[in-house]
C-alpha cells in the first residue's frame, strides 16, 4: 500500500444507504449520540458514535446489532477488550513508508500500543471466553482480515525504546559501544578536572569544589577575579557574575574527543530510529487493517455497554408493523436517575392497516415525549443501538420528518404559525409509504376553529400518502376523525383519575381529555379565576369532556377486573385440577361455596331492586313497580338457579363454564373516608379503617360497628368528595348531559427563551403556562422571558405570574446587556 492510498483510506467505513432527512434537532439525535459516545474508549470510537447516521440497509443494520450482540456476550462474561492504545495510525503509517524517514519517539511508543492491543484482540478471539463460545462468528468475520502478528513490532519497540521515549543501551551493538567508551571518557575527563581543582583549591581561586557540564563540556567553577590566573577557555558566567565557568587547556581534546562520540551517538540514534520506522512500514497494512477493526470494536462495545446501562434489546423488524413496548426516552431515563426519579415507559402499537396515530392528553402529560422516544427508538434501531424497550418491531424509514416544538423564525420574519406551515409544507412534499412523520401541536397557534379544520385536512393528507404518522393535539375535531376514519387510532395520554396530575401513560384505543380548568386549579391559579372559567365553558364542551372522564373511569375500572378475572380464572384452573384429584368429596364442598355465593348474588340484587322502588315518590306506582319486582325476583331467581345447575354439571364433568369464583355483587374499590350505604340497615356511613381482609369499621354519627365487605350495597361518595343529595330515580332518568372536565396539553421546547412582546396579559399568560412546562419537562436550568419595556403592565403581570408557579426556583432581572428591564431570567426547579 503507497502512502497516497494510505492517507485517502478512512478508518471507518460510511454507513451504507444513508437515511435521506433526519431532522435531528427536532429529535434530539445529537445529544442521544453524545450519551452513547460517552461509553466509547477512544477518540476515535467516540467521533465515529457521534458521527453515526441511520440507514435504510437492512444487512448492515442486521448485523451492527449481531455484532454489537456478541460485545455484550464478551462484556457479560466480563472480557477486558484491548483498546487503550486505539488511535487512528494512517499518519503514521503512510510517514513510515517514506525513505529514510524517522517517526518520533512519541509515534513509535503509539504504534507499539496499538500493534500489542491488535495482538491481543487477535489472541481474544483464537481464544474466547467459554460462556461465549461459538456465539461469535460475526466478530472473527469481521477481524478476518488481521492475518498478520503485530507482536514482533511491538517487541522490538518496546525492546529498544525506554519508558522516557529514549534508546536503551543495548537497542544496537554500536550503541552500546559508543555509550561505553563515553563513559570511559568522562571518566578520565573528570580525573584531569579534579586534579586541576585541588591545584586552584590551594591558591583559594576555585569558587566551589564540584565539575559542572557548560554546552556538553565539562568545565569548573573559578571566582570572577581569579579567571585570568587560570588558563583555559570561559564558557560563562554564573547569574550572579561571581562565578565562571573555565574549561583548563588540559582537557580541552579531552573534551573534543567526547563531543565526537556524542556526535557519534547521535547519528546511531537517528539510524536506530529510522530503521524502527521503516519495520513498521513493513506492517503499515496490517497496522491500518488492525485500527479499523479495533476502532469498528469500540463504537460496538461503546453501544453494548449503553445497552446493558439503559436495559436495551435487539429490535425486530417488520414493514407491517410498528410496535414498542415499555419504551424510554434515554436522554429523559439519565435525567430522572441523576435526580433520584424512575421514568414511566409507554407501550404504542400501529400496523399497516392503521398507520396514524392522534394523541391527546394533559399538560405535560408526556404526548411530545412520546413522540420524540418514538422517533428516537426507530432512529437507533436503525443506527445499530439497542433500543430501550422491552420488545420492539419497527418498519425500516427512509425519512424522519418532524415539526416539533416553536418553529417561529425572526430571521426569516415567520411567525409560530407562519413557520410551521412552511415546515409542514416541506414534510408534505416529502412523505411517502417508508417515512415516520411527528407532528406535536397540529392545528395550534391560530383560530381554534380554523386550526381544528387546518389540522384535520393535514392529518387526512398524511394518511393518503401512507406515510406512518404520531400526531398531537387538543382539538377535538381531530379526536372525532381519528375515531370516524378507517386508519387512524386515537391514544390518550394518562392522567391520575382523582388527582387530575399527569402520570405519562399511555392509553391506546380512546382519546384524552384536556382538563386545562382542572390542571389549572392544582397549580393553585385564583379560585375566582376557575369558576369564571368553568361557567363560561360551553355545554356542549363541558358533555364531551365529562363523557372522555367517565369513559376513561370505565376502562380503568375494567382493566383492574380484567386483571382480577384473569387471575381468579387462573386459581380456578388450579382448583378445578385438585378437585379432580381429590374426588366428589371436595366438589360437593365446592358445590356448597357456589349456593352461599348464589345466595348472596340473590340478596344484592334483592336489596338494589327493593331499593329503587323505595326511590320512586308515587305509591300508586310503587305498589305496582314493588309487584312487579317481586315476579322479576323470583323469574330471575330460576334463571340464577338454572346457569348454576348447569355450571356444576360442567364442572363435574370438566367443562369450561365461566368462573364459579366471581363475585360481581361485591364492591371492589373500598377506600378510607368512602361514604358507603349498608345493606342491613339501610344506612349511610363513612369507613374508619380495615379491620382485616373484607371486614371495615365505619362510623355512622357517634356509633361504630364492623360489617363485611358483602354488606356493603354501594359506595356513595369516595373519600375527599361531599355527599350529594339522591334523587328520584324518574328525576335521574329525564336529567341531560353530564358534566366533565378536560386537561390541556403542552409541549415540549429545548429553546431557553420566549418572546411575549405584542401579547396581551392574558395570551402572554398562556403562553408562558405552556412554555414553562416544556422547559421544565425538558430539564432546561435556566430560561429568558422577553417581555419588553413599555407601560411595564405586561413585565409586572408576567413577574408575578412567576413568583407563584410550582416550576420557578426565582427569578431576577437580567444585565443591560441581556435585556435589562425588558427580560426576565427564571430559574427552574430540578
Amino acid at each position: 500500500m503507497s502512502s497516497s492510498e494510505l492517507q485517502r483510506d478512512s478508518l471507518l467505513d460510511a454507513v451504507p444507504d444513508p437515511v435521506a432527512h433526519l431532522y435531528a434537532q427536532a429529535l434530539e439525535w445529537h445529544p442521544l449520540l453524545a450519551l452513547v459516545a460517552g461509553y466509547a474508549v477512544s477518540r476515535v470510537g467516540r467521533e465515529a458514535i457521534e458521527a453515526l447516521i441511520p440507514s435504510t440497509n437492512q444487512a448492515w443494520i442486521d448485523q451492527q446489532h449481531q455484532l454489537a450482540a456478541e460485545i455484550r456476550l464478551l462484556l457479560n462474561a466480563a472480557v477486558t477488550i484491548p483498546l487503550g492504545g486505539l488511535f487512528d495510525p494512517t499518519q503514521l503509517a503512510a510517514k513510515s513508508q517514506i525513505p529514510s524517514a524517522a517517526l518520533e519517539p512519541e509515534e513509535l511508543q503509539s504504534v507499539a500500543r496499538i500493534a500489542n492491543d491488535i495482538a491481543a484482540w487477535q489472541s481474544l478471539l483464537r481464544n474466547p471466553p467459554a460462556s461465549a463460545g461459538t456465539q461469535i462468528s460475526g466478530l472473527i468475520e469481521l477481524s478476518s482480515a488481521l492475518t498478520q502478528s503485530l507482536s514482533p513490532l511491538a517487541e522490538s519497540i518496546q525492546r529498544k525504546l525506554l519508558p522516557d521515549g529514549s534508546l536503551a543501551d543495548d537497542a544496537s551493538p554500536e550503541l552500546s559501544r559508543i555509550r561505553s567508551e563515553q563513559q570511559r571518557q568522562q571518566r578520565v575527563i573528570e580525573e584531569s578536572l579534579r586534579a586541576a581543582l585541588r591545584r586552584l583549591s590551594s591558591d583559594n581561586q576555585t569558587q566551589d569544589d564540584l565539575i559542572t557540564i557548560r554546552g556538553d563540556r565539562f568545565v569548573i567553577p573559578v571566582k570572577a577575579e581569579q579567571k585570568r590566573r587560570v588558563s583555559g577557555v570561559v564558557h560563562g558566567a554564573s547569574s550572579s557574575g561571581q562565578t565562571v565557568y573555565v574549561e583548563p587547556l588540559e582537557t580541552i581534546e579531552q573534551n573534543n574527543e567526547l563531543v565526537r562520540m556524542l556526535e557519534e551517538e547521535q547519528a546511531e540514534i537517528h539510524r536506530i530510529f529510522v530503521a524502527l520506522t521503516a519495520l513498521v512500514g513493513t506492517y503499515a497494512d496490517s497496522l491500518v487493517a488492525g485500527a479499523r477493526v479495533l476502532a469498528q470494536i469500540d463504537t460496538l462495545q461503546a453501544r453494548a455497554r449503553f445497552g446493558i446501562a439503559y436495559n436495551c434489546i435487539r429490535p425486530v423488524f417488520d414493514a407491517n408493523l410498528f410496535r414498542l413496548e415499555s419504551a424510554r426516552h434515554p436522554l429523559l431515563e439519565k435525567r430522572l436517575r441523576t435526580s433520584g426519579g424512575s421514568i414511566v415507559p409507554f407501550t404504542l402499537e400501529l400496523q399497516s392497516s392503521a398507520r396514524q396515530l392522534i394523541i391527546s392528553g394533559p399538560n405535560t402529560g408526556g404526548k411530545t415525549v412520546t413522540l420524540k422516544t418514538t422517533a428516537l427508538c426507530a432512529l437507533m434501531a436503525q443506527s445499530g443501538i439497542p433500543v430501550p424497550a422491552n420488545a420492539v418491531t419497527l418498519p425500516i424509514f427512509s425519512a424522519f420528518l418532524a415539526d416539533i416544538g416553536d418553529a417561529q423564525s425572526i430571521e426569516q420574519a415567520l411567525s409560530t404559525f407562519s413557520a410551521h406551515i412552511v415546515n409542514l409544507d416541506r414534510l408534505s412534499r416529502l412523505a411517502n409509504p417508508t417515512s415516520l412523520v411527528l407532528l406535536d401541536e397540529l392545528g395550534s397557534a391560530t383560530d381554534p376553529d380554523e386550526g381544528s379544520a387546518l389540522a384535520v385536512a393535514v392529518a387526512s393528507y398524511f394518511l393518503s400518502s401512507g406515510a406512518w404518522s404520531l400526531i398531537s393535539t387538543h382539538h377535538t375535531s381531530l379526536k372525532v376523525y381519528a375515531a370516524n376514519t378507517p386508519g387512524v387510532l386515537n391514544a390518550a395520554a394518562g392522567v391520575d383519575e382523582v388527582t387530575l396530575i399527569p402520570n405519562y401513560q399511555l392509553r391506546l384505543g380512546v382519546p384524552g381529555a384536556s382538563a386545562g380548568i382542572q390542571t389549572a386549579e392544582r397549580l393553585g391559579l385564583n379560585p375566582e379565576i376557575v369558576s369564571q372559567a368553568r361557567l363560561r365553558l360551553g355545554t356542549q364542551h363541558a358533555d364531551i369532556a365529562r363523557y372522555l372522564e367517565n369513559l376513561h373511569k370505565q376502562l380503568t375500572d375494567l382493566e383492574v377486573e380484567r386483571k382480577a378475572a384473569r387471575e381468579e380464572k387462573y386459581a380456578l384452573n388450579q382448583e378445578r385440577a385438585r378437585l379432580t384429584r381429590e374426588g366428589d368429596v371436595e366438589i360437593k364442598r365446592r358445590t356448597r361455596e357456589l349456593e352461599q355465593k348464589l345466595a348472596s348474588l340473590l340478596k344484592d340484587f334483592e336489596f338494589q331492586m327493593r331499593q329503587t322502588v323505595n326511590a320512586i315518590e308515587d305509591r300508586a306506582g310503587q305498589l305496582k313497580l314493588s309487584k312487579e319486582s317481586e315476579r322479576r325476583i323470583q323469574r330471575l331467581r330460576r334463571d340464577f338457579e338454572e346457569q348454576f345447575n348447569s355450571t356444576i354439571v360442567a364442572h363435574k364433568h370438566g367443562a369450561d363454564a365461566g368462573d364459579p369464583n366471581a363475585q360481581p355483587h361485591l364492591v371492589k374499590h373500598i377506600s378510607i373516608g368512602d361514604q358507603v350505604r349498608i345493606k342491613s340497615i339501610n344506612k349511610i356511613a363513612t369507613i374508619s379503617r380495615e379491620v382485616e381482609k373484607d371486614l371495615y369499621e365505619v362510623s355512622l354519627g357517634a356509633l361504630k360497628m364492623r360489617i363485611k365487605r358483602d354488606d356493603i350495597a354501594e359506595v356513595v361518595a369516595p373519600a375527599g368528595k361531599p355527599l350529594v343529595s339522591e334523587k328520584p330515580l324518574d328525576a335521574v332518568a329525564r336529567q341531560k348531559g353530564v358534566r366533565v372536565t378536560v386537561t390541556s396539553s403542552g409541549s415540549d421546547d429545548m429553546k431557553s427563551e420566549i418572546n411575549l412582546i405584542g401579547r396581551t396579559v392574558d395570551e402572554a399568560t398562556n403562553d408562558l403556562e405552556k412554555y414553562l412546562d416544556q422547559a421544565f419537562l425538558a430539564g432546561l436550568p435556566r430560561i429568558r422571558v422577553i417581555h419588553g419595556t413599555g407601560m411595564g403592565i405586561l413585565r409586572r403581570a408576567l413577574r408575578e405570574y412567576l413568583r407563584t408557579h410550582p416550576h420557578v426556583a426565582r427569578i431576577e432581572e437580567p444585565t443591560h446587556q441581556e435585556g435589562g428591564a425588558g427580560a426576565t431570567v427564571v430559574e427552574l426547579r430540578q
